[in-house]
């Protein structure tokens, strides 16, 4: 009970860091709204990529990817003051520094999910259906592996460095996701790297509830790999954060 309530707090700190910064509020929320509302309005007629089917999972996962930017700088920005000194030597221990920091950005990916899916729903009615809620849900998965990417990056990158390194997952979203393009019309190696990889697998699981068409091949296996990621390089952050703070 005492750990949670150090983790709730330390949290609460966090999403106050966090939100007050003006640039997480346009690129957490106001940025993908714009381009849902954009995107849709001027190819959805042109071309099936761009129908809310697809643009609103597609655009809400890739909002999610700045979480990795956002949780990365202020981990950078913690580490390089001498706020978190002072942290070790109070009763917080390393899992519930990690614990703190990734609650704290819970909250704003299920506000940003939300407020993608019902612009999506309110432009697009044929849109709307209780599908959009255990999308959101399984959303959280895709969200706890950009969440492990910003601990990563926070954990061995300089508040200098950490934008870059970040900038790198998001461009990935974008890229390889498939949410600009159909990959059905793709082949070879660089289809492979996207099944492998967990971008498109992220988008793909989203999207495949969001419109019923749940599947193990277009839901379950996904969404593992998009986990299986999200898991291994928590360990790495994990284990990297714990060396730099005995250091």
């Amino acid at each position: 009970m005492k750990s949670l309530k150090r983790i709730y707090a330390f949290a609460a700190r966090n999403i106050k860091e966090t939100i007050r910064e003006p640039l997480t509020l346009i690129f957490m929320f106001a940025f993908p709204l714009f381009m849902v509302a954009l995107f849709y309005s001027l190819f959805h007629s042109a071309a099936p990529q761009f129908s809310m089917a697809n643009l609103a999972p597609g655009m809400m996962v890739f909002g999610q990817a700045f979480i990795t930017l956002f949780l990365g700088i202020l981990i950078a920005s913690d580490r390089a003051s001498s706020f978190v000194i002072r942290l070790y030597t109070t009763e917080l221990r390393p899992m519930e520094f990690l614990a703190g920091y990734e609650l704290s950005m819970v909250p704003v990916a299920l506000l940003q999910a939300v407020l993608i899916m019902a612009e999506a729903m309110i432009i697009d009615p044929s849109f709307a259906s209780w599908n959009v809620l255990p999308a959101i849900i399984i959303g959280l998965i895709p969200a706890k592996l950009f969440l492990s990417f910003g601990v990563l990056f926070g954990s061995f990158c300089t508040e200098k460095t950490v934008g870059g390194v970040s900038s790198i997952v998001i461009t990935a979203q974008s890229m390889l996701s498939g949410m600009w393009y159909p990959p059905e019309g793709l082949s070879g190696a660089f289809v492979t790297l996207m099944d492998i990889l967990p971008f498109k697998n992220a988008a793909l699981a989203v999207s495949s509830v969001a419109t019923g068409n749940v599947s193990v091949e277009n839901t379950l296996i996904p969404a593992l790999i998009v986990l299986g990621y999200a898991v291994a390089i928590w360990i790495a952050a994990v284990f990297i954060y714990r060396r730099k703070m005995i250091q």
